[in-house]
This record gives structure tokens, sequence and C-alpha cells, in this order.
């Protein structure tokens, strides 16, 4: 691969572009391009098109995105889809507008109906209703996906998407409110372990079973197919995960060893579940010759440490 292409990461200080520029590095990558948002607002139609004219990228990866758990999501509906919206149509135009080679849209496994048969195969997108906790996110990265298949049908583009599963990693978001299940439990372990307190309360039941992939193996993902694949070999989109989950309740249990709480695990049954199952199959990435790496013990331990990190130098 020829290693100077001029490659825009746009959400690069993010969990997932954070890994993804990580891994473009060690792969050799020389030509990197990447802003702030106080240097380009991604929501601001008129500042990514000069940006755009101005550095001609010749890949454009799109792991830019307004990112929260449930509470933020079911609370900030109109934030969470009209932000996604602006950020995902003004970089995906301005791709086409200038030429870009091959670009990446990077969704979510929240694309998928609330109940889905399973392991959830690409072809189930828009079988049935969303859940509604995320819906206003999960219709904005469809319109992504749909967008970028459309540019690719009607203008011959090569326009990717993947729907990674739920992520976790290094430099993942700790908010207290907005952050997701693996990120708020290490957050909630930790305080309580520092406090010494008796007991941590997760939401919901405990029941839901969910699928969990280190960033960086998604990282390393997207370089495989950027690198060697294109729109035939992926189709509409492709899933990516390791193809195995657990429950709630067993997640929380490895967070709390990781972290090392001693006290009680305590679940608020009044609050929301979320989508009861969402294990995806991942047959068609692997037979392109992909498989996910990192155990969740593993990577469980890696997130601890960098969210201790984040503490020492006050990120967190």
């Amino acid at each position: 691969m020829n290693k100077s292409k001029k490659i825009y990461i746009a959400g690069h200080r993010g969990l997932v572009g954070g890994a993804i520029k990580r891994e473009l590095e060690r792969k050799g990558y020389t030509n990197l391009i990447y802003k702030t948002h106080s240097e380009l607002d991604l929501t601001d139609s008129k500042d990514v098109a000069e940006f755009f004219e101005a550095e001609k990228p010749d890949w454009v990866i799109q792991a830019a995105a307004k990112v929260g758990g449930i509470q933020g999501n079911s609370k900030y509906p109109v934030e969470f889809m009209l932000e996604n919206l602006k950020i995902q149509n003004n970089i995906i135009e301005n791709s086409y507008k200038n030429n870009v080679d091959k670009l990446m849209f990077l969704g979510s496994s929240c694309i998928y109906p609330r109940i889905t048969p399973q392991p959830m195969k690409e072809e189930y997108l828009l079988s049935d209703y969303l859940e509604k906790t995320n819906e206003g996110y999960a219709l904005a990265k469809i319109c992504g996906i749909k967008l970028c298949n459309y540019f690719n049908r009607e203008y011959g583009t090569n326009y990717m998407s993947v729907m990674p599963c739920n992520l976790y990693g290094i430099g993942d978001n700790y908010h207290p409110q907005n952050a997701h299940v693996i990120p708020m439990l290490i957050r909630r372990f930790h305080k309580a372990k520092e406090q010494r307190l008796k007991e941590v309360t997760v939401w919901g039941t405990g029941t839901p079973r969910r699928e969990f992939l280190f960033a960086d193996d998604l990282a390393e993902a997207v370089v495989f197919l950027m690198e060697n694949k294109d729109t035939k070999y992926i189709g509409e989109f492709i899933n990516i995960g390791p193809g195995t989950d657990l429950t709630i309740a067993e997640i929380a249990q490895m967070v709390k060893d990781t972290v090392g709480f001693d006290g009680e695990l305590v679940y608020d049954k009044t609050k929301p579940d979320g989508t009861p199952l969402k294990l995806m199959d991942v047959s068609k990435i692997n037979a392109l010759g992909w498989k996910a790496k990192t155990d969740l013990k593993t990577g469980l331990k890696i997130a601890y440490e960098d969210f201790l990190s984040g503490t020492k130098r006050g990120d967190i």
C-alpha cells in the first residue's frame, strides 16, 4: 500500500478515531490529517466544505459522532439525531465533491430492530421496530449507511459502512451520565472503591445480553478493509464484532473484579434494560479474513489502566 496516502480521520480524539489513528501509525502511514472540534466544526457545512477543498484527502474515515448510553440517548433525542445527521451528511457529501477515493462510515449495532433473530445478520436492517431509548441515534446512523449506499449506486463511489458492536477501550468516554455500559461501570466501581461504599447500583435487571469489542480490534478491522476490500465485497454494510456475548450481570461482575471493588452489586429494576439481545452475525467479516483478537478480560484490564491514567492526569 501507498503509505503516503492523505487520510482524513474525523473524530481522531474519540474512542474509535483514536484507535484508528494508532493503527494507521503502527502500519506506517505518514500523511494523516485531523482537526479538533475547535479547529473544525463538523456540523458546519461551510467549514467542512472549505476544509475538504483545501486538503483533498485520498481516504476518509468517518468516526466522528455524538455518542452516549441509554440515559443520554433517551433524554436528548433531538441532539443525538440532528448532530449526527449534520456531521455525516457534511463529510459524505464533501467527500464526493472532492473526489475522495475511499470512505469508511462507522455506525453502531443499535441500527438493528429491538427484537431481532440472533445472531443479527446484515439483512435484518429495517425489518422491525427500533429500540425507543436510542431511536434518534439509530435513525441517524441508518441514514448514513443508506447515503453511502446511494452514492455508490448512483455515482459509482467506493464508500463502505461498518457496524461494530458495543465498544470499549483506550480513550473511552467516562461521563457520569452519557457514558456507555463498560466505562460507566468502570467509573462507578472505581468511585465506590475509593469511597469504600458497600454497594453499587446497576441499571436494569442484568439479564440483557451484550457483545463487546475492544476498540483497537475494530481499528484493525477498519484498516484491513480500507487496504484490501471495497464495496463489492462488503455490500450495503458489514458487522464487526467478536461473535460472542454475555449478560450485563456477567459483564458487571467482570468489571467489578477488574477494578477490585469488594462490595455488593444491586440492580435497579425500575430502570430500562434497552434491547434484550444484541449479538451480531460476523460470519461475513470473518470470511474476508478478519477476527477479533482481544478477549474481554484482557481488554478490561487495559481499559481500567487507561482510566487510572486519565484520573492521574486530571482528564476524568
